[in-house]
């Protein structure tokens, strides 16, 4: 049985049966209380003192109650500091464990979002799903450019656990003013990003083409774009390095989870809705790129998605990158 604290009311009654002389044990009886409890104000009333008194006592002795909270060293704050700078969350510094914290994940959250340390939680990545998994866009019409993504299944059974296979979408300036072209490989979750400049389909295919153009071949197996219109040049890219290509369902950018996901992580880093990509410098997004592929990430288990992805390359398509 979980324990009650007294009440107000219920020690105002203890206080009336102590003056009229009632027992302990019957008072303790007629509040259905245990009789040490009754017997324990009893005494200090006996020494006495006023139930005023009992009770500022109880309230402070309460203070002092409960889980105290977790505290950190200072070379631990400055780490996760860093840490977070570098876009690492509570989850990832906790799990990659390159070093001690003095304090769990959950507690290393809750310090975050009641500000403990200066710790800010808006310096945080984005958490939480925009549209329930299924949901399909209604608004709006828009054409279907190419090959289902549900025949992605059929040509690639082990698609799930197959490594070669690409989400790609554009990510647009302020106004609709240039874009960059974002491609995530699913196993290592390894991000690239191409400065296309301008969102038309020859701008997209010219910079698609060199990168593909740099990879062995059949290293990329599949791309799965979105209905954009800058993706409408899709079969001169499919049939010059032979690889299979997808379109998602119109208005369902949660069938590439992956990709979305990582745009808006991008915007966070540096890409902002507030900026003309037309003249973006090819060093920001090479700068970029690097930060989000040396993050740890726990789908991963706690490696970063460089790592996973060098992990499939041989030594001898890797002597081809260079």
């Amino acid at each position: 049985m979980t324990y009650k604290h007294l009440t107000t009311r219920e020690l105002t009654l203890i206080a009336n049966f102590w003056h009229q002389g009632t027992k302990a044990y019957q008072a303790a009886k007629l509040l259905k209380r245990s009789q040490e409890t009754i017997y324990r104000v009893y005494r200090f009333l006996d020494s006495g003192k006023t139930i005023a008194q009992y009770l500022k006592a109880y309230q402070r002795n309460k203070q002092r109650c409960g889980r105290k909270q977790a505290q950190l060293a200072k070379d631990e704050i400055s780490y996760i500091n860093e840490q977070v700078k570098a876009g690492w969350t509570p989850d990832t510094i906790i799990g990659r464990a390159e070093r001690t914290i003095s304090c769990s994940m959950r507690t290393l959250y809750r310090m975050f979002a009641r500000g403990q340390y200066n710790f800010a939680v808006q310096q945080l990545p984005m958490k939480g799903k925009r549209h329930p998994n299924g949901y399909v866009e209604r608004r709006g019409k828009a054409g279907h450019l190419g090959r289902s993504i549900y025949q992605r299944y059929h040509d690639f059974p082990h698609y799930q656990h197959e490594f070669g296979h690409f989400e790609a979408d554009t990510v647009q300036g302020k106004a609709h003013r240039g874009a960059v072209m974002t491609l995530v490989e699913r196993q290592s979750k390894v991000m690239i990003v191409l400065n296309v400049h301008r969102k038309t389909d020859e701008a997209v295919n010219y910079h698609l083409d060199k990168w593909l153009s740099k990879m062995p071949r059949h290293f990329v197996k599949s791309i799965t774009f979105d209905n954009g219109k800058e993706f409408a040049g899709w079969r001169e890219i499919a049939n010059k390095h032979d690889l299979h290509t997808y379109f998602a369902e119109v208005g369902a950018p949660n069938q590439r989870g992956l990709n979305e996901n990582n745009n808006g992580i991008l915007r966070r880093d540096g890409l902002s809705k507030r900026l003309d990509f037309r003249n973006l410098p090819d060093e920001l997004i090479t700068q970029l790129m690097h930060k989000r592929n040396t993050i740890p990430r726990k789908s991963l288990h706690y490696r970063t998605p460089l790592e996973v992805f060098l992990s499939h390359v041989t030594d001898e398509q890797l002597s081809t990158f260079f």
